[in-house]
């Protein structure tokens, strides 16, 4: 394995704050009946961030595989990843505990020393986007087995057949409306079972990742190939909104993962260009610094700003009002990326106050 230290890469750093908004979009920007057209496209649109994060989690794990020992591997995740999940889903917790059910709390009326370790375990109840964690916590348990593949020259071949799982099993919803008949132990199986199939459905975007950053040139390929990418990118979302229309199958996955390459080649293309605009690279820099603890706060700022103004997460469309309500969520989606950084930096201000050499990653994920 390489010894020689890898570079700081900074098309892969704005990528990562790119990926955060456009998850923190796929929640806050949603609108229209949920059978609509309009729906259809809404989320074709702003949906599908995680296959970005997935991505990058895959692309910066093999570029800082050079340095990988698998218990020193675990340990810094449990640092950095585990350790900050745990204490950012406080809030979580206690909306879910003292407003069950305007929260959407599933496993309500189960003894609360039990429904925590329920809620840590699937991530999908307390705060619905870190799902992602237990998700990705499998991954770190079969880094060792990546590399290994890797190493054989056998992972990256087994790509297409890894993307054709990920058609194959198609992302699914588990939610508090659609588990909420179901047994206590039947609404914590489909919570474990959403993080298990999303670890199927996403395991060719992590190894693409990888694939990307092992030969980084690549990516030169997909900015040179940018309009087959974008044709390619507009017929899956096209053919994806149509089946969805339909009821017959549904897959953001796929347009994103085109959408990646498309904006992973620009990023890399104009990445000196984006450096030297000073101003734009330090916003871009700040956005990808706080993608992690951006991810963890969100969605509290979501629930916060509904219950305060009174509208759903799904904004209804009527009288066709499309201007009025793409107004709203638009200002929804700014308002809530603002608080969360501003909640983010005031908390690690605090942390830093109390102990100047305090590892705020630990705390808060940045």
């Amino acid at each position: 394995m390489e010894n020689k230290k890898k570079s700081f890469l900074n098309y892969i750093n704005v990528f990562r704050g790119l990926a955060i908004l456009l998850i923190i979009a796929g929640h806050t920007m949603q609108f229209g009946e949920s059978s609509s057209l309009a729906h259809k496209i809404n989320c074709e649109i702003v949906c599908g961030g995680t296959a970005l994060f997935i991505f990058i989690s895959g692309f910066l794990f093999q570029h800082l595989s050079y340095k990988f020992e698998y218990k020193n591997y675990l340990h810094k995740k449990w640092t950095n990843v585990v350790l900050p999940y745990f204490i950012t889903a406080i809030p979580g917790i206690l909306f879910c505990l003292f407003l069950p059910r305007t929260y959407g709390n599933s496993f309500d009326g189960i003894n609360p020393l039990i429904q925590i370790p329920m809620f840590l375990t699937t991530g999908r109840i307390h705060n619905t986007p870190t799902w992602f964690i237990p998700m990705i916590i499998l991954f770190f348990f079969c880094s060792w087995v990546l590399l290994k593949l890797e190493q054989k020259g056998l992972l990256y071949k087994l790509l297409p057949v890894m993307f054709l799982i990920t058609v194959i099993f198609p992302r699914i919803d588990v939610d508090y409306n659609s588990i909420m008949n179901l047994t206590y132990t039947q609404k914590y199986l489909a919570c474990i079972g959403y993080v298990f199939h999303g670890f199927i459905h996403f395991f060719s975007l992590y190894v693409l990742g990888m694939c990307c950053s092992k030969y980084k040139d690549v990516i030169d390929t997909f900015y040179n190939k940018r309009l087959i990418l974008l044709l390619l990118m507009l017929l899956f979302a096209g053919l994806d909104v149509y089946l969805s229309y339909c009821n017959i199958y549904s897959n953001y996955t796929i347009s994103k993962t085109f959408l990646t390459l498309i904006v992973l080649g620009y990023l890399k293309h104009y990445d000196e260009w984006i450096i030297k605009k000073e101003m734009l690279n330090k916003v871009l820099d700040i956005t990808a610094k706080y993608s992690f603890g951006l991810f963890f706060v969100h969605w509290y700022w979501l629930f916060i700003y509904n219950q305060i103004l009174g509208i759903d997460k799904v904004l209804l469309l009527s009288g066709g009002n499309y201007i009025s309500v793409l107004g709203t969520v638009i200002a929804r989606f700014l308002v809530v990326t603002v608080l969360s950084v501003l909640s983010l930096f005031v908390c690690k201000k605090i942390i830093l106050f109390i102990n100047k050499d305090a590892n705020t990653r630990m705390f808060l994920g940045i």
